[in-house]
């Protein structure tokens, strides 16, 4: 018999995980301090990132791709910018190039950049890329509809307009997904917008007044039509496109007939805990996520129960 995923010990889930494990101290006390982040911008041992067009710009010296941190002499024109926090004593922040900028690296896709690095740096770009789309999104009050400015080491907004003044802070939409287990199986299921032979875990943002219990069992019986009973809390993932949270859930099968909800999945199906080893392996019958997505160590974990 195998083990109970709802009561088992799970060891190290999602330690290699992408856009996690970011080194920073991201020093709260210091983004309340205006006149400290003036002289922290303009500090020699002060460190940039720049993003263009939310891409990463990376370094490719020697063959080797990492972050290409700037010293503050060495920027072109920037937009918007926010303070990442302290590695050491050194200061480092990221800011968004302005149109036709020129940058001495090569900009690269976020998710491909995470790939390839493979390590906690796709923390730190999970952190830049995230707050720099929600200020490029957010330069007007929800208010009053007056232009905002960036305070707080942007991680806020705070409404120009006099008689107004609201602050408004950077979102972070959380987001269930959940494998679906029933015994030796587990659901997954596939968007139109999937690669062929592409299956995943489903997922689905949290609605207002819901709990992670709640959301999950929702969106399973939307989506699939499956009724789901226990629900265990597996680990997260923070997700920059533009900024989710990533919940990642077991959820117990209560019932097993499928019903897709046909504008949400093209197709969901049970797999055993044999072919999930194997797709993981890169052997069929499916294409498992890859390593950089939650997604995949939601399938490791269970399968590596058995």
């Amino acid at each position: 018999m195998s083990v109970d995923p709802f009561t088992a010990p799970l060891v190290g889930v999602g330690a290699d995980m992408g856009f996690v494990g970011n080194p920073f101290d991201r020093a709260d006390e210091v983004r309340r301090d205006a006149a400290r982040l003036a002289v922290l911008r303009r500090a020699r041992d002060s460190r940039w990132l720049l993003l263009v067009d939310l891409k990463p710009v990376m370094s490719t010296e020697g063959g080797v791709l990492d972050l290409l941190w700037l010293p503050p002499d060495d920027l072109p024109e920037i937009t918007d910018w926010v303070f990442l926090g302290f590695r050491g004593d050194a200061p480092h922040f990221a800011a968004s190039v302005a149109p036709g900028g020129f940058v001495p690296g090569r900009p690269l896709d976020a998710r491909g950049a995470a790939i390839q690095l493979g390590d906690s740096r796709s923390g730190i770009i999970a952190q830049a890329r995230s707050l720099l789309s929600w200020h490029a999104t957010h330069g007007h009050c929800a208010v009053c509809g007056a232009p905002t400015e960036a305070i707080k080491g942007g991680y806020c907004r705070r409404c120009t307009a006099a008689g107004c003044g609201a602050e408004h802070f950077p979102r972070t939409d959380p987001v269930v997904i959940m494998l679906v287990v029933d015994g030796e199986r587990c659901l997954l299921g596939r968007q139109p917008a999937f690669p062929a032979g592409f299956y995943s875990a489903l997922a689905g943002f949290v609605e207002p007044g819901e709990s992670l219990e709640e959301a999950v069992r929702r969106e399973v019986a939307e989506e699939a039509g499956v009724r789901v009973g226990r629900v265990r809390y597996v680990a997260s993932q923070p997700w920059p496109f533009p900024s989710s949270l990533m919940i990642g859930c077991f959820g117990e099968a209560l019932s097993t007939d499928i019903t897709v909800d046909a504008e949400e999945l093209e197709e969901a199906r049970w797999y055993s805990r044999a072919e999930v080893l194997s797709a993981l392996r890169g052997e069929g019958p499916f294409t498992a996520p890859p390593p950089i997505a939650i997604a995949h160590h939601l399938l490791k974990a269970w399968a590596e129960l058995g």
